[in-house]
């Protein structure tokens, strides 16, 4: 990467890119997947392109599924992806913590598992029900938030669905958020692609802009509490009762384990064998 300019790293998924609906279309060889993690590039690509106006290089993680959805001729130039899986603690965030970076973002995020923001709602699998963080809903974006934070990275931008832009401004209060579309039970409501990576470049650009500020750049930045509880709540009970077994894990009913740590890394460890 470009030594002389800031580095930003983007963690890019696909069930928050604008107008996707059906899990068919987040998988590879499905016949309306090829639009969409074309659609997927380009939202990522206006991240890259806004990121660059403001003096940033951006590294991109390809963060969905088998880690290998964005069309790498499609991006800009500048931008390094990271594809694949690194098989370490930082999943989602794979290679945040092997350079430095001045800023973290997020492309096509989705809501919570128990939110009804998107038809595609859920937290790091499928077979789970629920998860929480310190009693609190907890998406993806929750999750990797706090690696950024334990590396003490501002965090500056997400875009996905309009849930999970809300609730992310409350976890982060500075962050700048674009709506890529909301979600209406099974259905959802959604702009025309071209302005929701219009509005994704205008606002990286203005989101690094700001981070000049001290102040603005302060209100980026997430706390980390003194101490972590994260409870999963699995939809079948065999799940539930595997996982209770991991050292330090606490199984609160037929269906919910619960782990505590001061240390994020271990909460990290935790979700790595447990989600």
């Amino acid at each position: 990467m470009n030594e002389s300019k800031k580095k930003l790293f983007i963690s890019a998924d696909i069930e928050g890119t604008a107008g996707i609906d059906t899990w068919d279309e987040t998988q590879l060889g499905q016949g309306t997947y090829a639009y969409f993690s074309g659609q997927m590039t380009r939202e990522v690509s206006s991240a890259v392109n806004g990121a660059e106006a403001a003096g940033y290089v951006s590294a991109v993680k390809d963060a969905h599924d088998s880690a290998r959805n964005l069309r790498l001729e499609d991006l800009p130039e500048s931008a390094v992806v990271i594809r694949g899986w690194t098989r370490d603690l930082w999943c989602m965030m794979g290679g945040l913590n092997l350079e430095h970076y001045d800023a973290v973002a997020f492309t096509g995020y989705h809501s919570d598992a128990l939110s009804d923001g998107n038809p595609l709602s859920h937290t790091m699998t499928t077979s789970v029900q629920a998860v929480y963080l310190n009693g609190k809903r907890a998406s993806e974006f929750t999750l990797n938030a706090y690696m950024a934070a334990m590396l003490q990275i501002p965090i500056v931008f997400l875009s996905g669905d309009a849930a999970l832009c809300e609730a992310a401004k409350e976890l982060v209060p500075g962050i700048t958020t674009v709506a890529s579309k909301t979600g209406l039970g099974s259905a959802v409501s959604a702009r025309h692609p071209a302005v929701v990576c219009r509005e994704i470049r205008e606002a990286m650009e203005a989101a690094l802009q700001k981070l000049e500020d001290p102040a603005e750049r302060e209100r980026c930045m997430l706390k980390m509490p003194d101490s972590f509880t994260l409870t999963v709540v699995y939809k079948d009970w065999n799940s539930a009762h595997r996982y209770s077994f991991y050292p330090g894990a606490v199984s609160v009913d037929a269906k919910t384990v619960s782990y505590t740590s001061e240390n994020y890394e271990d909460v990290m460890r935790f979700m790595h064998f447990c989600l």
